[in-house]
């Protein structure tokens, strides 16, 4: 199983919150595998501090980076403008981690799951 780390997640665990280190520390080791986009890596650096720059850096080398292609662009596109529709307003970070969970079958880890509310998504459940 691969594992699409939402920014809440990582953040937590490059701060030492909520025991986030242990918990994919122990996904790893069950064989799973950690993924992260480029949205992550984006919303991860416009919030890191100068001395956290090393640590982050490690992270996200440890993480598969899942590409945002045109088909996961064009599926968040069209999520964005679905849920629209339907009177909810989802921020285009979140639906672009959506399309890439979605598009490429992934099992998203994340404490925002009001944020995610595509039916299709899988979830980790998280403690």
């Amino acid at each position: 199983m691969t594992v699409l780390l939402d920014t809440s997640v990582i953040i937590d665990a490059l701060r030492g919150k909520m025991d986030r280190r242990n918990l994919l520390l122990k996904l790893s080791e069950n064989g799973c595998i950690l993924a992260c986009c480029a949205i992550n890596v984006a919303e991860v650096y416009a919030g890191a501090r100068p001395d956290e720059e090393q640590d982050t850096l490690k992270f996200f080398q440890g993480l598969e980076c899942i590409e945002i292609d045109w088909e996961v662009a064009q599926r968040a596109g069209a999520l964005k403008y679905e849920w629209a529709r339907k009177g909810k307003t989802i921020d285009l970070p979140d639906v672009i981690i959506a399309a890439a969970a979605l598009a490429f079958d992934l099992t998203l880890a994340t404490d925002n799951r009001k944020d995610f509310p595509m039916p299709d998504l899988k979830f980790l459940d998280l403690p």
